[in-house]
């Protein structure tokens, strides 16, 4: 038997000789090509800039869908299984944005950490918060989970931007931030489909639904707590005198508040009066004064999302190719066009538009701040200086949204989109004052001036 295969195989191979080698090499070329795939995706892992950028990929998706998941029921389980009134409703809106007003503060408290471990802290507080929000039974046994997820959402905010760009040089930071935008939407938008066909099905309850949230949470703290200690790029090398305490390199300033810096200050107040009056009233509107219902409001957020999903990372570019100032003035004009149709338009299809292209834009604002801020900071200001405009922004929030809400009772709905409008012409005259090569701080100006006499010293060596 053994001396009849044998004779077999020689005479297949004497046969048909060019299609065993064909074949063979044909093999031998697409394994080739497998092991050098998998090896070059491997030797790029290994560097801290692209393994740092997936843990923050992971950790952005999983945090996109908590958060997201998270608001599509909340409202509905405020009213339907605590029996929230309209002024219970109000003063929970308000429990929640004053940890964003106090963020300086809070940060500023947990400053000896470094900022990986000051993320993973914050999304564990959401990851607790959002957990137990099913297991409340009134309003006062659901306020003290509000307030501990705000505490972490609100830190996850000016976080997420500190560690995106400290991955990459200040030439790229805006690809980042739009990547980073891009994941965060995808997870959003998994959410609601997720939520949505759940809910439909009896597969998820809201108990179930906000532990799946604090899981998601929970993943995206584990995600992030390693990541890498990096400047501009580069790992940074750590103090000798931190080696014995690793929870507390990277130590930042607990509070930054520097002249060089207002012009970010100014167009973080200007954002946040204008945001929150659009996301205070925009949907309303289209429900008490069009009477859209439930499946067309959906139907309008996830249209939104996705197409956020797609444009985060070409806007992030945008930034990068040419800067902040004239993007920046186009979006407030479009801001103008969107708020003022908003209030002069009566007409359906017209206000959906506004409400899409209001929608669209609106995250080019934040990540045009948060770029110019890079390139006028030092890296070690960066964080807390995002906390400081995470701050002026709940300070507007706070305050803008109650004042308008009085005159909308009294005059329409009409008035609080035009003040939206002068925020946006404001935050427009504020954006022709930028020239971030001339508004570098002291310091700023002092590391690259020290890093260029390196160069050179090395150079001549």
């Amino acid at each position: 038997m053994a001396g009849a295969a044998a004779r077999n195989t020689t005479m297949i191979a004497r046969l048909s000789p060019a299609v065993v080698s064909g074949g063979t090499m044909v093999a031998c070329r697409r394994s080739y090509q497998v092991t050098a795939m998998f090896s070059r995706l491997h030797n790029r892992l290994r560097r801290p800039e692209h393994y740092g950028l997936v843990m923050l990929i992971v950790t952005t998706a999983a945090a996109g869908f908590a958060m997201s998941a998270q608001g599509t029921v909340v409202a509905n389980y405020f009213a339907d299984e605590l029996g929230l009134a309209g002024p219970q409703f109000g003063y929970i809106t308000a429990i929640r944005e004053i940890p964003g007003f106090l963020l300086i503060f809070l940060t500023a408290l947990f400053y000896r950490l470094s900022l990986p471990h000051l993320t993973a802290g914050a999304l564990l507080l959401l990851s607790v918060g959002y957990g137990l929000f099913g297991w409340s039974t009134s309003f006062w046994t659901v306020a003290p989970w509000v307030i501990l997820s705000s505490v972490g959402y609100h830190t996850w905010l000016q976080t997420q931007y500190a560690l995106g760009m400290s991955l990459t040089t200040e030439s790229r930071a805006g690809r980042v931030l739009g990547l980073i935008s891009s994941v965060n939407n995808a997870g959003s938008l998994a959410a609601m489909l997720v939520v949505a066909v759940a809910f439909q099905s009896g597969l998820l309850t809201y108990r179930s639904t906000f532990v799946l949230c604090g899981a998601l949470a929970l993943i995206a703290a584990l995600a992030i707590v390693r990541f890498p200690r990096m400047r501009d790029g580069k790992l940074e090398s750590q103090p000798q005198e931190r080696e014995r305490v690793p929870l507390l390199t990277g130590i930042r300033n607990a509070i930054v508040l520097r002249r060089e810096y207002r012009y970010y200050y100014l167009l973080s107040l200007l954002d946040g009066g204008r945001q929150q009056i659009f996301f205070s009233f925009g949907l309303w509107v289209l429900v008490s004064r069009y009477g859209l219902e439930v499946p067309a409001i959906s139907a309008i957020l996830i249209a939104v999302t996705a197409l956020n999903t797609v444009l985060g990372a070409w806007i992030g570019r945008l930034f990068d190719r040419y800067g902040e100032k004239p993007l920046l003035a186009a979006v407030n004009v479009g801001y103008v066009v969107a708020l003022a149709g908003y209030a002069l338009v009566d007409n359906v299809v017209a206000a959906v538009l506004c409400y899409v292209i209001y929608s669209l834009i609106f995250p080019v604002s934040g990540i045009g701040a948060a770029t110019y801020l890079r390139k006028v900071a030092v890296a070690d200001e960066l964080a807390p200086s995002l906390a400081m405009g995470v701050t002026l922004q709940h300070a507007a929030a706070i305050v803008v949204p109650v004042a308008t809400g009085v005159v909308l009772n009294y005059v329409g709905y009409q008035i609080p989109f035009l003040v939206a409008c002068g925020f946006a012409c404001l935050t427009f005259l504020a954006t022709q004052r930028l020239a971030p090569e001339r508004q570098k701080s002291p310091r700023r100006l002092a590391e690259e001036a020290r890093l260029a006499a390196s160069a050179a010293g090395g150079s001549q060596e």
